[in-house]
C-alpha cells in the first residue's frame, strides 16, 4: 500500500482554497493508497515515511521562495518528490522563459530588471501596453498592466519590487487575451489530461498589489493541433529532459495569431479538476504509478 503526501500550504487570507485536494485524497484512498494532505512547512511532517510527495497547492511559495526551495531539496533527499527538486528550482524563476526561447519555443517576449540593473531608470515601452510582474510569483501576484502614459506608476512598482528583493519582468500586453483568452493545457503522467480557457486577469488601472481573480471565466477547452505542438515543444525543452509527473502550459496568441507560451507551470499548477471531474481517475493512476517507481 503506497504512502503518498499531497503537498499543500497552510491556509491564509491571501491563499486560495484548493478544491481539488480533498477530491484527490479521497480518490487515492479509494484506490488503496494511504494518502495525506500535508503542508510543505509542517515541521512535524515525516517526509521519509512517504513513498511519494506530490507538489499540489503550495501556493504561498513565491512569498518564501528561498525557504521553499531549500525544503524541496530536503524533501527530495527523504523521498521521491514530484516534480523533481531541480525542476522546481528551475521553474520557480520565470527567467526560464529565456531558456525556452533559446530552445526555439515561441514565448511571449520578455525582459528582466534585477535590483541595480537600471540606475538611470528603466526603459519602458512608449508605444504599447505592457505588463510588469515578478519572476517569482503566482496567481498574478504583484502583476499590473500599464499604458505608456502610466510610466511613473510603473517605475514606482519596479522600485517597490526591487526594494523587496524581487527581480521584475516586463512583457508586452498580449491583446489577444481580451479576445481569445489564455489556454491552459494540462499534462499528467506524460499525456495530455485536459485543457481550459480563461479570460483576462489584468484589467487597466488595477494596482499591482491588489489581489486578482486568477482564473476568470474558466471553461473547458479543446486544444488545437498548433497549441498542442507548442506545449509539447516547451515540455521537451525543459533542461536535462526530466521525468515530469505533471505540467501545465499556458498559451496565448501572438500578433501572428500563433500560440506562444505565457508560462510553463511545473511547481504547483492548479489542476482545475472541479471543471474536469472525469480526469480524476487518470491523475490517480499516474500518481500511483509514480509511487511504485520508488
Amino acid at each position: 500500500m503506497p504512502r503518498i503526501a499531497l503537498v499543500t500550504c497552510s491556509p491564509g487570507p491571501e491563499v486560495a482554497v484548493d478544491r481539488d485536494l480533498p477530491v484527490l485524497v479521497r480518490a487515492l484512498r479509494d484506490a488503496g493508497a494511504e494518502a495525506d494532505s500535508v503542508a510543505w512547512d509542517d515541521e512535524q511532517a515525516d517526509w521519509g515515511g512517504y513513498d511519494l510527495a506530490v507538489l499540489r497547492s503550495t501556493w504561498d511559495y513565491s512569498w518564501r521562495a528561498a525557504e521553499f526551495l531549500a525544503w524541496a531539496e530536503r524533501c527530495a533527499k527523504a523521498t521521491r518528490l514530484a516534480n523533481p527538486a531541480d525542476v522546481v528550482r528551475w521553474n520557480a524563476d520565470k527567467r526560464y522563459l529565456g531558456d525556452l526561447a533559446a530552445a526555439g519555443v515561441p514565448v511571449v517576449p520578455t525582459r528582466y530588471f534585477a535590483p541595480g540593473d537600471t540606475p538611470d531608470g528603466p526603459d519602458l515601452p512608449d508605444d504599447h501596453e505592457y505588463v510588469v510582474k515578478p519572476t517569482s510569483g503566482a496567481g498574478a501576484r504583484f502583476a499590473a498592466r500599464y499604458t505608456p502614459d502610466e510610466h511613473d506608476t510603473a517605475v514606482r512598482q519596479l522600485a517597490r519590487m526591487h526594494a523587496e528583493g524581487f527581480i521584475a519582468m516586463l512583457q508586452p500586453y498580449v491583446k489577444s487575451i481580451d479576445v481569445s483568452g489564455e489556454r491552459a493545457l494540462q499534462f499528467y503522467g506524460g499525456r495530455l489530461l485536459h485543457a481550459s480557457r480563461k479570460g483576462a486577469v489584468l484589467t487597466p488601472g488595477t494596482p499591482y498589489d491588489e489581489r486578482k481573480v486568477a482564473h476568470p471565466g474558466l471553461e473547458p477547452w479543446t486544444p488545437t493541433p498548433a497549441e498542442l505542438a507548442v506545449a509539447e515543444h516547451a515540455l521537451a525543452a525543459v533542461p536535462q529532459a526530466p521525468e515530469l509527473l505533471y505540467a501545465r502550459v499556458d498559451l496565448v496568441d501572438g500578433e501572428d495569431g500563433q500560440p506562444r507560451v505565457m508560462e510553463l507551470e511545473l511547481v504547483e499548477p492548479n489542476l482545475f479538476l472541479s471543471l474536469h471531474p472525469g480526469s480524476v481517475p487518470r491523475v490517480v493512476e499516474a500518481i500511483l504509478a509514480a509511487a511504485e517507481r520508488r
